[in-house]
């Protein structure tokens, strides 16, 4: 399965922006999706996850209450809302697909995940 990221742009602090994952070559409403980030130097950082099914996610403390994932399997999208940016949210993020269960709670570490997105910048002026 290919994914494909994007959305990502400048925006002021305070703004928001959508970002969205489509994958094509395959289905992805059995896997475990999740969303990092990364900056340069930096470890790619895990934001969140959503079970296969949707009924479940999880997010980075640093982002809970200002990021929302979600999913639409009969279009084979993931979507990210990002409301309430801060400068510190600049990175560029990456979508993943994997077949981790979602009880092994694995879905923070990027190796839980077989399939990536070419990822989508998103830069934050304070």
């Amino acid at each position: 399965v290919q994914l494909q990221a994007c959305g990502g742009g400048s925006v002021q602090a305070g703004g928001s922006l959508r970002l969205a994952c489509a994958a094509s070559g395959g289905t992805i409403s059995d896997d475990t999706m999740g969303w990092f980030r990364q900056t340069p130097g930096k470890l790619r950082e895990f934001v969140a996850a959503i079970r296969w099914n949707g009924d479940s996610t999880d997010y980075a403390d640093s982002v809970k209450g200002r990021f929302t994932i979600s999913r639409d399997n009969a279009k084979n999208i993931v979507f990210l809302q990002m409301t309430s940016l801060k400068a510190e949210d600049t990175a560029t993020y990456y979508c993943a697909a994997g077949r981790t269960p979602w009880g092994s709670n694995f879905y923070g570490d990027y190796l839980a995940y077989n399939h990536w997105g070419q990822g989508t910048l998103v830069t934050v002026s304070s």
